[in-house]
């Protein structure tokens, strides 16, 4: 299967100036009345928010990756799983929304847009967009990992020069004197109840499908663009870097989130 390539495959530097839109990417986005978009770690780390690997330096190099995100992390060292990802909260604090982001905020006051994401971060939300599916939960939103009650906790920015210790323990719940966590999925967990089958349903009735930013490795989210093109959706990747998903989409945008989305808005 063939897809119309728009750039050179491979990674590319960004280049200073205006970022020329596709003509079939900018014709299909152009006639789309539906558009559900699909990000990954590759728009927020454009936001200086580190992926999944680039995130496990420094302070945290002499751990494996593993040991911090699965379940059974959680079950044996919740301290430092739980240290972890506040740390990460408090970093994501400190970044802002890209212009990828304030763009399809921008156009998703034109048309209908459901922004459906594999990030745990809020810039999505924060640049101006509602959010139809966190696949992987919400760095923000916090719950007894015992009785399941929500919890209401301030996230201050990391300082610039701040140093935090590796394990920090857990936020006791005041209901039943659990643990809190964050509500993110960790390997070896469920997907929040309801978000695929919304993405899914989103996937389903848009005649416009962007793909930003993800490798489409991790599944099930990898299975949406395939999920729509098998359903006759148009499907557009915008990438700088070839993927798995490469292969069966419709168009192929080499670019990053941040120019490419402001430049194909501002052209429609």
């Amino acid at each position: 299967m063939t897809s119309n390539v728009a750039g050179a495959h491979g990674e590319q530097a960004p280049v200073p100036g205006p970022v020329p839109v596709p003509e079939e990417i900018l014709a299909v986005a152009r006639a789309a009345r539906r558009v559900v978009v699909l990000s990954g770690a590759g728009m927020s780390d454009e936001s200086g928010v580190p992926t999944f690997r680039d995130a496990h330096t420094g302070l945290w190099e002499r751990f494996d990756a593993d040991a911090l995100v699965t379940r059974d992390a959680w079950e044996e060292d919740p301290e430092l799983v739980w240290g972890w990802h506040w740390w990460l909260a408090r970093l994501v604090r400190r970044t802002g929304p890209h212009p990828g982001h304030l763009a399809l905020a921008d156009w998703g006051r034109r048309v209908s847009l459901d922004v459906v994401t594999q990030n745990v971060d809020d810039l999505h939300e924060r640049a101006g967009s509602e959010v139809l599916a966190h696949l992987h939960g919400n760095l923000f939103g916090f719950s007894c990992h015992d009785c399941g009650a929500p919890h209401e906790l301030t996230v201050e920015p990391l300082g610039e020069d701040e140093q935090v210790p590796a394990r920090i323990a857990p936020p006791e719940c005041p209901q039943c004197g659990g643990s809190i966590r964050h509500d993110i999925v960790l390997f070896g967990e469920h997907l929040p109840a309801g978000a695929f089958d919304a993405a899914v349903d989103a996937m389903l009735a848009a005649d416009l499908c962007l793909v930003v930013g993800t490798s489409g490795i991790v599944q099930p989210a990898g299975s949406l663009p395939d999920i729509a093109r098998g359903h006759g959706v148009t499907v557009v990747e915008i990438n700088p870097n070839d993927t798995v998903l490469s292969w069966g989409v419709d168009h192929i945008w080499r670019e990053t989130a941040g120019r490419a989305l402001p430049a194909l808005v501002a052209a429609l």
